[in-house]
């Protein structure tokens, strides 16, 4: 349906659910939250005033105006209004909601430059309920959606806007938005989600475990940044309750997962860029919506945590996601011949070492090969780390292999925003001394070494049978590539909480790990950690407690493991 609301003009003119509890092994990160977001803040504006865009042939410039837009029920909104000049209108228009927590000012940067170097019309808005605007907090609830449709109706009544030529892009928060704006208002031709989400579900409760570090640190950011609406602040009590129900129920509606039949009726071109490493809203739920997408299409997969691949490009300073958008909207909406035609849609660099982009027709061709891994008996001996538990070729069933839950090993998925970012920025992966995890509290497998190295590009999974000894029981496991003395980079991981298991009875669990393309050095080789223990999630498995892995021959444990 197309929308044709018009917002009043004014005269003179990261969702996230409050999930997790104290005690999360986030509270240093968490305090210095406030000095962090001030800091990004002032580089953002300091690189937008000190760092103007070149003037594309001498004559394009842009204004920066402060508007309030009053939205479908009043509510005001604060925006960044860039207006381009020395170019004949009309022009294509771009709306940018606000990322989780931060203002409008996070894209001034990036904004002035598609203004001055393109000619677009951009309108960056702080959204709803946070820092400069009104309401509260609605988590990308249908409030936010048709506010983002009530200031397309105020830049096309207010501004020389294309009205057969608006995009809509944003970081995290402002990406799904931006998402589910396009599945509701069909002016939208052309949308960049960057960091966003497909599927909340997905993305808080992966694995059917709460993931505590990303979700406290977002709702503390919410709480000091913005006013919490109604759903936050019920699912907000009903988890510190120990009911995560209220917050799957709200999601559906506010994923894009469950309106990608609206987006590919509307014909929206859609660009997603993504870290690796993404705490906040892990890659495998992107790379699935991007396979359900059947329109002009495009998927950037990078090194890096929860936005850190995007955030100085929103400063305006040079970026390859920044670049691509620049190439994204200029095709789609300016009708321009570039980059974007050439090569396959789907783009990934691999996450570790200095490896250079590569293309691909769709997210299946990443992997070339997958091969197998039949899992053996894990052993508790420490010091035959490399024999004991082997990844064979063929099966190797009729084991059982217990240990003990509730006390974590060395084997850890790392800490949000930390771990990503230093893999980025430093290639310092999240490791392990794979000698030092401890046997009786996980099991432990290793492969052969690969004489040349090898490149592990797609999603692996793990199979393994599992019986439990208690109702609620958590476990995480992890791909590493080790070299030989042991010490190991964690390429992937997943967690998985069995729910209202019968105790004593087996329960045979499939697990998807994160995607991840990894070139794996040359003597080195692949290792399988299964624990019951992550400081970054909410664990259910308590002190005392037992999970015992078996490999029963009509459903072999093992990993497979895909090549590139």
């Amino acid at each position: 349906m197309r929308h044709t609301r018009k917002a009043p003009a004014p005269p003179g003119s990261g969702p996230v659910f409050a999930v997790g509890g104290p005690g999360s092994g986030l509270r240093a990160s968490v305090r210095l939250l406030p000095r962090l977001l001030s800091c990004v803040l002032t580089a953002v504006v300091a690189a937008a005033v000190l760092t103007p865009a070149p003037v594309a042939a001498g004559t394009v410039g842009a204004t920066i105006g402060y508007e309030t837009i009053v939205s479908h029920d009043g509510t005001e909104l604060r925006a960044k209004v860039i207006t381009p000049t020395g170019v004949e209108g009309p022009h294509p228009l771009l709306v940018m909601p606000s990322a989780w927590g931060t203002p409008h000012l996070l894209y001034v940067g990036a904004a002035a430059r598609l203004a001055h170097e393109s000619g677009y019309q951009v309108v960056a808005y702080t959204s709803r309920g946070f820092w400069d605007s009104g309401g509260e907090i609605e988590v990308a609830g249908p409030e936010d959606r048709a506010d983002a449709s009530a200031v397309i109706d105020w830049a096309l009544e207010n501004t020389d806007a294309d009205p057969d030529r608006i995009g809509m892009a944003g970081i995290s928060y402002g990406g799904g938005i931006s998402l589910l704006t396009a599945a509701e208002d069909d002016r939208v031709r052309a949308v960049a989600s960057l960091s966003g989400w497909a599927d909340l579900a997905a993305s808080l409760y992966p694995g059917e475990t709460v993931d505590t570090q990303s979700a406290e640190l977002l709702l503390l950011a919410g709480h000091l940044t913005g006013d919490p609406g109604e759903a936050l602040t019920e699912v907000g009590t009903e988890y510190r309750r120990g009911n995560i129900q209220p917050a799957l129920d709200i999601a559906p509606d506010r994923s894009a997962a469950t309106k990608v039949d609206a987006i590919n009726a509307n014909g929206t071109a859609v660009m997603m860029a993504h870290a690796w490493n993404d705490g906040i809203f892990p890659v495998g739920h992107i790379t699935d919506f991007y396979e359900e997408l059947e329109v002009p299409k495009r998927l950037m997969l990078s090194p890096g945590d929860h936005a850190t691949q995007e955030l100085f490009g929103a400063a305006g300073l040079p970026n390859e996601v920044w670049e691509a958008l620049g190439d994204w909207f200029d095709h789609h909406l300016r009708g321009q011949d570039n980059e974007t035609d050439t090569g396959g849609p789907v783009h990934v660099k691999p996450n570790n070492g200095r490896g250079d982009w590569t293309s691909h027709a769709d997210w299946p061709s990443v992997t070339g090969d997958a091969e197998r891994y039949y899992l053996a008996e894990p052993s508790t001996d420490w010091f035959r780390w490399r024999s004991s538990g082997a990844m064979e070729a063929e099966p190797s069933t009729g084991w059982s292999h217990g240990f003990r839950t509730g006390i974590g090993t060395s084997a850890e998925s790392g800490t949000v925003m930390v771990s990503g970012a230093l893999q980025q920025f430093f290639d310092i992966p999240t490791g392990v001394l794979l000698p030092t995890v401890d046997r009786y509290r996980a099991a432990v497998w290793t492969g052969p070494a690969y004489p040349d190295g090898v490149r592990v590009a797609g999603t692996p999974e793990v199979t393994l049978t599992l019986t439990p000894t208690a109702k609620d029981q958590s476990v995480y496991v992890y791909l590493y590539a080790v070299d030989g003395d042991g010490t190991g980079s964690l390429l992937s991981h997943a967690p998985r909480t069995l729910r209202d298991a019968v105790p004593g009875e087996p329960v045979t669990v499939d697990a998807e790990l994160a995607p991840v393309v990894w070139d794996v050095p040359a003597g080195h080789r692949l290792a399988v950690v299964v624990d019951s223990r992550d400081a970054r999630y909410r664990n259910e498995s308590d002190i005392g407690d037992r999970v015992r892995v078996t490999s029963p021959e009509d459903a072999p444990a093992l990993v497979t493991v895909p090549f590139a």
